[in-house]
């Protein structure tokens, strides 16, 4: 694959098309091999990115790219390398020579074994190149044994002369014999079978196509063809989902389906599948955005700030509307000309449809809303509501054994309790993976010992299922479970690892057991932990039946109960955290002493919703003009906006963790002496701190 110092008009035209290609791909956000070809030099390694997919089952590149040309590193692929990487693209790009020879490089087979798909650019010198030949020669072996995509482009060149070995290609290939080459036979294989293949002729004469057309056209199919594989591969996993997917997909291709609801109860899988048809066809669109959990992220960020959030997806820049409507008529003009995709995840209010500004996106445009309650849908004016099905007894034991086999059909000695559970379960997909997690590799009396569990129950609920999950847990595991059901749903797992780890021994792996025991979840877009609702409400419920006195619970997050506690002094040691949503209270007088007597409380979250968009001036907490507040020295989690004090002085912070007192009064942090024991923080956020001059 050598190329001359000097340049061809054909070669140069080809780089063109080669240059215009790969761009095309990776705005399409596909990671694309980029093999570009240069003279022949020493042999050096394939950098570590690609250097191995034994080790790992999953592709590393959807595209390779199999050209010849000279490079274009210096001009238009810079620029498209600093694009991409400006929009957090992950990208290969080939630093360093790449090994050449008559043999295909180690490196290179390796990485054409970890694409899915491989384009070949058949240009006029295509086969004078011995390295380019060793590729094909590979790329072709794949295919036929492998299932590997090849996608021929005829370049310029005759698909006769490439079938039949004919014009330039047989100039080529009688230099090859006459070096004595012993692999020259099977490069004519190849070369003749791709030659059949069905590909794009792209002629070059003033009355072909533009080159752009073709590149669109290239690219849209490869894109098609990946994802047709990739959901091929993926119906294992997401059993039952494929008729409901196909079924939503025809209603988005009706041009009177510009809203589309997906009604179903907590656990039936909305989320997945909206999260499946989202990845299959986001593509299609300008861009778009799936706002996952609009109710949860509602009470934390309010309207102001999520919608904010939404905007600027949308339009790739930070917009910050502070107003009920989108009153700029410049935003909703540029939102007007975008055609885009947006899942708004988990909508229990009609009004919020409206206010995210979804009349306001261009024609074309497809919004999916997913809700528990059906009238939400219709009086947020939904064009069609489909209604999300439990899964039948086939497919509610695939997914069953998927998690409680690693299997789709369940052993033949415990298929009679398999389908006890499937009976129990009763079509629910989070029933039954828990279910299944928690049986993974117990023995048959486990199993029967567990069966005997939901006799207990008339008919059991999903709760109870889910409640006989939770106490099968350990006491650091079921601390975990409660402190992120209550505390830190969605927040960034390596954050809840370090706090959570200076409360408990083990929190790592007890977090990852709750993953594997699908309790948790730490697959979001944000890199946020979740749990779904129904495990974040069986959380609270256990942490209510602590006591019908909230002073005597673990954890408080209810405004009123928290209100009664801290207006009355009736908090005693049992209190691990409190969590209060500062708009739902008025005026709550904070004195010095008001956390005494809590020796044991780790996590203070006091959060106003959108602070930063919301009202300023509305003062939630008071105090008793007093420098400071006596905090516990367990505290591992300090969030209190607009703290009202002048400074923390008097607190150990020996355990703190993380540290957000945004927007308040403070003039200083801490003394000069506690500098000492800040061993333990790793975040703090001070912003919108006025008063604040120095942090001693």
């Amino acid at each position: 694959m050598a190329a001359s110092s000097s340049s061809s008009p054909q070669t140069d035209t080809c780089l063109n098309f080669i240059t215009h290609l790969l761009k095309a791909l990776k705005d399409a956000m596909m990671n694309a091999f980029f093999h570009d070809e240069k003279p022949e030099q020493p042999s050096q390694a394939l950098p570590q990115a690609i250097a191995s997919s034994s080790s790992s089952t999953r592709l590393k590149h959807q595209v390779f790219l199999s050209f010849r040309g000279e490079d274009t590193r210096l001009n238009f692929t810079a620029h498209l390398l600093k694009a991409l990487k400006d929009k957090g693209m992950n990208v290969f790009f080939d630093e360093e020579t790449l090994e050449k020879g008559e043999q295909l490089s180690q490196a290179l087979s390796r990485a054409i074994a970890a694409s899915n798909l491989s384009i070949i650019v058949l240009s006029v010198d295509y086969a004078s190149s011995k390295s380019c030949l060793a590729e094909l020669s590979d790329i072709m072996h794949r295919k036929d044994t492998q299932g590997h995509i090849v996608l021929p482009i005829f370049y310029h060149v005759d698909p006769s002369h490439v079938r039949n070995l004919g014009g330039s290609f047989k100039t080529s290939f009688i230099h090859h014999e006459s070096n004595r080459l012993h692999q020259v036979q099977r490069w004519k294989t190849a070369f003749a079978e791709i030659g059949k293949l069905k590909g794009w002729h792209i002629e070059g004469g003033k009355f072909d196509r533009p080159e752009t057309e073709y590149i669109k056209d290239i690219v849209e199919y490869v894109i098609k063809k990946l994802m047709s594989s990739k959901f091929r591969s993926a119906s294992a996993e997401l059993i039952g989902i494929d008729d409901q997917k196909k079924t939503i997909l025809r209603l988005i291709e009706k041009e009177d389906s510009r809203l589309i609801g997906l009604w179903g109860q907590g656990g039936i899988g909305k989320t997945t599948l909206s999260d499946v048809i989202y990845n299959e066809i986001s593509y299609k669109y300008e861009d778009n955005c799936f706002l996952l959990n609009v109710r949860e992220k509602l009470k934390k960020q309010g309207m102001e700030s999520l919608r904010n959030e939404l905007l600027s997806k949308l339009l790739n820049q930070a917009i910050h509307v502070d107003t009920p409507s989108i009153g700029s008529t410049l935003i909703q003009e540029r939102l007007s000309n975008k055609r885009v995709l947006v899942v708004l995840d988990d909508v229990n209010d009609s009004d919020q449809i409206d206010c995210f500004g979804v009349k306001h996106f261009g024609d074309g445009s497809k919004i999916i809303v997913t809700s528990r309650d059906r009238q939400v849908l219709k009086n947020g004016g939904v064009d069609k509501i489909h209604e999300v099905k439990m899964l039948n007894k086939d497919d509610s034991l695939q997914l069953f054994s998927t998690f409680a086999f690693k299997l789709l059909n369940p052993a033949a000695d415990f298929r009679d309790l398999s389908n006890k559970f499937i009976a129990y379960a009763r079509g629910s997909p989070l029933a039954l993976r828990v279910l299944g997690s928690k049986l993974y590799k117990k023995s048959r009396k486990e199993w029967e010992s567990e069966v005997d569990k939901l006799k207990e129950y008339d008919q059991p609920k999903i709760s109870q299922i889910l409640r006989s999950s939770f106490d099968d847990l350990d006491e650091v595991e079921k601390n975990i479970f409660l402190d992120i059901a209550i505390f830190f749903k969605g927040t960034c797992k390596k954050d809840v690892e370090e706090i959570l780890s200076c409360c408990y021994k083990g929190a790592v792996c007890g977090i990852s057991n709750l993953i594997d025991k699908c309790l948790l979840d730490s697959t979001s877009y944000d890199g946020g932990i979740l749990m779904h609702d129904m495990l974040e409400e069986m959380g609270k419920d256990i942490v209510r039946k602590e006591s019908i006195d909230p002073g005597k619970r673990s954890r408080l997050w209810s405004a009123k109960d928290v209100y009664q506690v801290l207006s009355y002094n009736k908090g005693i040691n049992l209190i691990q955290g409190i969590k209060l949503d500062m708009s739902q209270i008025d005026n709550l007088r904070l004195d010095r002493s008001i956390f005494e007597g809590m020796i044991n409380l780790r996590v203070i979250f006091f959060y106003t919703p959108g602070i930063f968009w919301g009202e300023r001036s509305a003062e939630k907490l008071l105090e008793d003009q007093v420098d400071s507040v006596s905090l516990p020295d367990e505290l591992r989690y300090l969030c209190l906006d607009k703290y009202p004090f002048k400074s923390l002085s008097g607190f150990n912070p020996k355990n703190l963790v993380v540290l957000k007192l945004v927007c308040g009064h403070m003039e200083h942090l801490w003394n000069d002496d506690d500098h000492q024991s800040l061993v333990n923080l790793r975040e703090i956020d001070v912003s919108g701190c006025k008063k604040l001059r120095r942090d001693s």
